[in-house]
């Protein structure tokens, strides 16, 4: 961002924390470069690292998205964290977790002032058609002790000349807000309060008490898509999701179907 940069103070993140999410949260490590914040918790996770475990770094070298792509992660221009969570339930009680991750993070983005946040199933934060962030979703363990690394990229202020390799539309927190400065510090404390707090809940409703919230960020209900399955690809309109996180797809022949990847 222009102006002096506000680097990430592990101090001031926790300063920012609630007394309730203190007691989620076991340990919050910053870093200035690393390759990977969820590869990261991902080795803390088999080392047997609690649930509530965080990362950041200003830096990912190896930062990654969905499908094996590589995320962009410039020095200090945006956010990129992660969160260890451990489940005692069986791992497909977890389905929609991705999705709820988004909502956490849709939700942040409204009450700062970006008034046309969306979701883009499974996995996309949107404004106006462009992308703004991403999540992944990795995952290990077994039924009784299963764990999720959640990982966020938030787009603040991309140097453009960096971002020109970036192969969609894209958008950050700079040009939606406005702004020179944003609390990087404050905006990491929110983001990760509201991620601990979803899923916290989730671990009591699972996705089925948050599909309602959901919808209303929407980006592509009423849509034509393509779902890339390993074998096939399906086409039709999106018709939302259902209590599970599955995205609705109504085909050709009218029928609709739900659909948990792709």
């Amino acid at each position: 961002m222009n102006g002096a940069l506000e680097l990430l103070d592990r101090e001031r993140i926790l300063a920012g924390f609630t007394n309730k999410v203190r007691l989620l949260i076991n340990r919050l490590d910053v870093y200035s470069v690393l390759d990977s914040t969820n590869r990261y918790l991902m080795a803390g996770a088999r080392d047997g690292w609690v649930s509530g475990a965080v990362c950041l770094a200003e830096q990912q070298t190896a930062g990654r998205g969905r499908q094996g792509r590589s995320w962009l992660t410039p020095f200090g221009a945006s956010l990129a964290y992660s969160l260890l969570w451990r489940f005692a339930g069986p791992p497909e009680a977890l389905s929609g977790l991705s999705l709820a991750t988004g909502l956490a993070v849709a939700r942040v983005l409204k009450k700062i002032g970006v008034g046309e946040v969306g979701l883009k199933w499974p996995n996309d934060v949107w404004w106006r058609g462009r992308k703004l962030g991403g999540i992944l979703l990795e995952s290990g363990g077994s039924a009784g002790d299963f764990y999720v690394v959640a990982g966020v990229g938030l787009n603040l202020a991309l140097p453009h000349e960096e971002a020109a390799v970036i192969d969609q539309p894209w958008v950050d927190l700079q040009e939606i807000l406005g702004v020179e400065q944003i609390s990087r510090n404050e905006l990491a404390a929110a983001l990760i309060s509201e991620l601990v707090a979803t899923f916290s809940d989730f671990q009591q409703g699972g996705f089925a008490d948050l599909a309602a919230e959901w919808a209303q960020f929407d980006q592509v209900a009423g849509r034509p898509v393509s779902l890339h399955l390993p074998n096939t690809t399906v086409t039709g309109i999106a018709r939302g999701v259902d209590a599970t996180g599955a995205v609705l797809l109504e085909t050709v022949d009218g029928g609709v179907r739900p659909y948990i990847g792709g």
